[in-house]
C-alpha cells in the first residue's frame, strides 16, 4: 500500500513515497526533494559471504533524461559511471558502512537511480537520505539512520544545501554526514578558511542532519519491517587461545620494528608459521578447510590490530617509535624530469610521490557529461597507485574508486590557490604517481603536485600542504575511555585505526577536508583536536617544501606553450576562421602549428613554445581584422598591374587600387610603363566605397609637374588640325598654343576637347 510522508526542510519540500514502486526490493523509497526525484533500493543476501570483510556495494546512477539530455557517444545510452557519480557513491558508502555490526558478512547492495534533477535541490544528499531510509524500513539489520547535507557560506553566513547561484558565490563547499548523535563523514573544499570556521560549519550541518534522522525514525516506526536474524561472524575461541599462546609475545616485538618492510616480514613470518600449521591439519571437507583458514587469518589480523591499538592508547607508543604528533622524515625535490613542464617529488617516511604538471590550451579542457551544470573543467588532478608502490603484484590500468577519490581530493585542495583563467589561460593537469606507500599517499600527492605547479611557473596564490590524522579509541567515546589522535598516520595505523582525517591548506587556512571513520561517529572535541594538531603539522611540512622551491617560477618551461591574449571585434571572428576554417588553418600551417583559441566574445589566445611565432601569428590575425581608414598611409607592395592601374597589398591580404591617373602629377599613359609587380610603393587611402573597395593615390609623394608656357594639356586627343591648336600632342599630353590671344579661346574649347591649361 502506498504511503506518503512530507516535511519542509530549509525552504524545500521533502516527500517520501513507499509501497508502490520497486516492491520486490528488501527496502525501497521514492524520494522527492522539490523537483529532484531519486529511487533508492536495498537488497541483502540470505546467507553470509565467505571472506573477512563486509560486502557492501553502493551505486549512484545518473540518468541523462533527468535533466532532459540524450547521452553522447555512439550508443546514446548511459555507460560506466562518470567521475561525479563515482565520487557520490563513495560519499554515500562512507557514512553507511560503519552502521553495520562487526561480523556482518551478508552482501548488501544499495542502488540510487537519479530520475529527475532540480539543480537547486541536491540529488546527492537526496540519494544519501534515500539509501539510509530504505535500509531503515527494510528487514536488513542496520544501526542507522544516517543523513547528510551540503553547507555553503555566503557573506559569512552558513547555508544548508545551497542553490547553484549560492554555490557560485560561496567560499565553502562542505558535505557532512552523521547520525543523530555524532558526525561520521566529512568532505570539504574551502577558500582558505580557518579551522574554527570549518568546525562551526560542521556542527551547523549536524543540527540539520538531526532533523533528517528524526524524519527517518518517524517513517521507520510507522512502516518499518521487523529486522531479520543474521549470523554474525565470530572466530572460534579455542583457535584464538591457541594462536595467542604460541606467538602472542613474538607478535608484540614484531609490531615494534621501525622499518615497514622489515616489520612486515617479521609479522608475515609469524603469520605463515600459524597458517602453515593449520593448513596441514585434517578437515572433514574442503569447505571446512577453507573456512578455518579464513578464520585463522582473521584472528592473526585481529592480533596485530589489538596490539597496535593497545600500544598507542595505553603506552602512547607507535609502531615506528614516533611521538603521537611527530611527522616522519620529510624530503622535497623539484625538476626530476627534464622535458615535462614541471615536476616534483615529495617523500614522507616510506610514502613517496612524483607529480608532474602539464600546461595545455583551452581545447584541452575536460568535457563533462554529468547532471551538474558544469560542462567542462580546466584543472585536473589525477592520482595513480600502482601495485609496486606497496611491493605487490596487481592489476594496473583503469583507475578505481579509491584513485578517483584521492585525485579529486587533491584537485579540490589545490583549486583554491590557482590563478583565474583570465590571468593564466591554460588548461592545467597534474598527475601524482605514488611510487612508494606506507600511509597517506593522497596528502603526499597534494604536496608534490603543489611543488610541480610552482616548478611549472603556475602563479598559485599560496603553497598548499596536507597531512592525514588518525584516531585510536579504547572504547566508546563516552568520556570514560581514553583516545589518541595521531599525526601523519602510516599504513598500519590507518588499517587498524578508527579514523582517517585528511586536512590540506595554506598558511592562511584550510582548502580541503576528508574524514572517514570505522566507528559510529566522532565528537566536536575530537574534530577540534585533530584540526589543531594538523595545523601545526602542515606548517612544518611547508617549511620543508620551501627548501625545494619557495615561490612559483616567473617563467614557464621552454617546453611549455607560451601564450598571447588579445581581443578582436566579434563580427570579425568569421574573417579569421574563414570558409570551412580555411583562413585559420592557413595561419596555423604558416606559423608552425600554433594553437589558436577564439571565444565567442572575440577573445583570442595563442599558444606556442616560441614567442617569435606568437608575434607572427598575432600580426597575421590583426592584419585580417584591421580596418582601413581614409587618409591612412601605407608602404605597400604591387601584386598585379593592369593598363588602368596597379593593385597594391597594404597588409595581410588587404589590397587597394592605385589608378594610373593617381600615380603621378605628370601624365602617365600606361600603368605598366611605371608600375611593376613586387615593387614597394608609398600610397595614401583616398576612398573606400560601400563594398569595401579601397582606392589609393601616390600623387602626394611625387613632385609637382613642370610648368610649360603657351601649352595646353589635352585628354583623349592625339592631333589637332585647326587653330588655335595645331600639331601633335606630345608624350606628356601637351600641344603648343600658337597665338597668345588663343588662350582665351582655349578655355572655351576646354569643354569641347576636354583639355586644361597646365598651371
Amino acid at each position: 500500500m502506498k504511503r506518503v510522508f512530507e516535511r519542509e526542510f530549509f525552504g524545500k519540500k521533502l516527500i517520501v513515497e513507499t509501497g508502490e514502486i520497486a516492491k520486490q526490493a528488501d527496502g525501497a523509497c521514492f524520494v522527492r526533494f522539490n523537483d529532484t526525484v531519486v529511487l533508492s533500493t536495498v537488497c541483502c543476501s540470505d546467507e553470509p559471504k565467505e571472506g573477512d570483510f563486509f560486502p557492501l556495494t553502493v551505486t549512484y546512477e545518473e540518468k541523462q533524461y533527468a535533466v532532459g539530455r540524450i547521452p553522447g557517444g555512439f550508443l546514446r545510452r548511459e555507460g560506466r559511471p562518470g567521475e561525479h557519480a563515482t565520487l557520490t557513491a563513495r560519499l554515500i558508502d562512507r557514512p553507511i558502512r560503519p552502521m553495520f555490526s562487526d561480523g556482518f558478512r551478508n552482501e548488501v547492495q544499495i542502488i540510487n537511480t537519479v530520475m529527475s534533477v532540480d539543480l537547486d535541490a541536491t540529488p546527492e544528499m537526496t540519494a544519501m537520505f534515500g539509501s539510509s531510509l530504505a535500509l531503515c524500513i527494510s528487514d536488513i539489520p542496520f544501526d542507522g539512520p544516517i543523513a547528510g547535507v551540503y553547507v555553503g557560506r555566503v557573506n559569512g553566513k552558513f547555508i544548508i544545501n545551497p542553490t547553484v547561484e549560492e554555490r557560485a558565490s560561496s567560499d565553502l563547499n562542505l558535505a557532512v554526514a552523521g547520525t543523530k548523535d555524532a558526525i561520521n563523514m566529512v568532505e570539504a573544499g574551502a577558500n582558505e578558511l580557518s579551522e574554527d570556521v570549518m568546525l562551526d560549519a560542521i556542527m551547523f550541518a549536524h543540527e540539520a542532519i538531526k532533523q533528517l534522522c528524526d524524519f527517518e525514525i518517524e517513517i521507520a516506526k510507522e512502516i518499518g519491517r521487523e529486522k531479520r536474524e543474521v549470523s554474525l561472524y565470530a572466530p572460534d575461541e579455542t583457535i584464538v587461545n591457541d594462536i595467542y599462546s604460541r606467538i602472542g609475545e613474538k607478535m608484540v616485538k614484531a609490531i615494534s620494528i621501525f622499518d615497514k618492510l622489515e616489520r612486515q616480514d617479521a609479522i608475515d613470518a609469524l603469520k605463515n608459521e600459524i597458517l602453515d600449521d593449520y593448513d596441514q591439519r585434517a578437515y572433514k571437507d574442503e569447505k571446512d578447510h577453507k573456512l578455518t583458514m579464513l578464520m585463522v587469518n582473521d584472528i592473526l589480523e585481529g592480533m596485530v590490530a589489538k596490539e597496535v591499538r593497545r600500544l598507542i592508547t595505553e603506552e602512547k607508543i607507535r609502531p615506528d617509535g614516533r611521538k603521537i604528533d611527530e611527522i616522519r622524515p620529510l624530503d622535497a625535490q623539484v625538476d626530476l624530469l627534464p622535458r615535462v613542464h614541471g615536476s616534483a617529488m615529495f617523500t614522507r617516511g616510506q610514502t613517496q610521490v612524483i607529480s608532474t604538471c602539464t600546461l595545455g590550451i583551452k581545447g584541452d579542457e575536460q568535457i563533462l557529461e554529468s547532471l551538474s551544470p558544469e560542462d567542462s573543467k580546466r584543472w585536473m588532478h589525477h592520482y595513480n597507485f600502482p601495485p609496486f608502490s606497496v611491493g605487490e603484484i596487481g592489476k594496473t590500468g583503469t583507475p578505481g574508486r579509491r584513485e578517483i577519490g584521492h585525485g579529486a581530493l587533491g584537485e579540490r585542495a589545490l583549486s583554491y590557490v590557482l590563478p583565474s583563467e583570465e590571468d593564466f589561460p591554460y588548461t592545467i593537469r597534474c598527475v601524482a604517481e605514488v611510487v612508494e606507500s606506507n600511509g597517506s599517499s593522497s596528502q603526499a600527492s597534494i604536496c608534490a603536485s603543489c611543488m610541480a605547479l610552482m616548478a611549472a611557473g603556475v602563479p598559485i596564490r599560496r603553497m598548499v600542504s596536507g597531512i592525514a590524522m588518525g584516531l585510536i579509541t579504547s572504547g566508546p567515546l563516552d568520556g570514560n575511555h581514553p583516545y589518541t589522535i595521531l599525526t601523519d598516520i602510516q599504513g598500519l595505523e590507518d588499517h587498524f585505526g578508527d579514523m582517517d582525517f585528511k586536512v590540506a591548506g595554506t598558511e592562511v587556512g584550510v582548502t580541503a577536508l576528508q574524514m572517514d571513520i570505522k566507528i559510529k561517529g566522532v565528537t566536536r572535541e575530537i574534530l577540534h583536536d585533530a584540526l589543531m594538531q594538523a595545523h601545526k603539522a602542515r606548517a612544518e611540512i611547508r617549511e620543508v617544501m620551501k627548501t625545494a622551491i619557495e615561490e612559483p617560477r616567473k617563467e614557464l618551461s621552454k617546453y611549455a606553450p607560451k601564450f598571447e591574449t588579445f581581443y578582436i571585434k566579434k563580427e570579425k571572428i568569421k574573417d579569421v576562421i574563414g570558409s570551412g576554417g580555411k583562413v585559420i588553418n592557413d595561419i596555423i600551417e604558416k606559423c608552425d602549428n600554433v594553437k589558436i583559441d577564439i571565444d565567442d566574445d572575440g577573445k583570442v589566445v595563442l599558444y606556442h613554445t616560441s614567442q617569435e611565432i606568437l608575434n607572427k601569428t598575432k600580426a597575421m590575425i590583426e592584419n585580417i581584422v584591421r580596418e582601413v581608414e581614409i587618409n591612412e598611409e601605407f608602404e605597400g607592395t604591387i601584386t598585379r598591374v593592369e593598363d588602368y592601374g596597379a593593385f597594391v597589398r597594404l597588409f595581410g591580404d588587404k589590397e587597394g587600387l592605385l589608378h594610373v591617373s593617381r600615380f603621378s602629377n605628370e601624365y602617365v599613359k600606361n600603368a605598366s610603363d611605371v608600375m611593376h609587380v613586387g615593387d614597394t610603393i608609398k600610397v595614401k587611402v583616398i576612398e573606400i566605397d560601400d563594398k569595401g573597395k579601397i582606392k589609393l593615390s601616390h600623387k602626394e609623394y611625387t613632385k609637382p609637374a613642370q610648368k610649360r608656357d603657351n601649352e595646353v594639356k589635352l585628354e583623349g586627343k592625339k592631333e589637332f588640325k585647326k587653330e588655335p591648336f595645331k600639331g601633335k600632342v606630345d608624350d606628356d599630353g601637351f600641344v603648343e598654343v600658337k597665338k597668345e590671344e588663343a588662350k582665351v579661346e582655349a578655355k572655351e574649347e576646354k569643354k569641347k576637347f576636354s583639355f586644361f591649361k597646365k598651371k
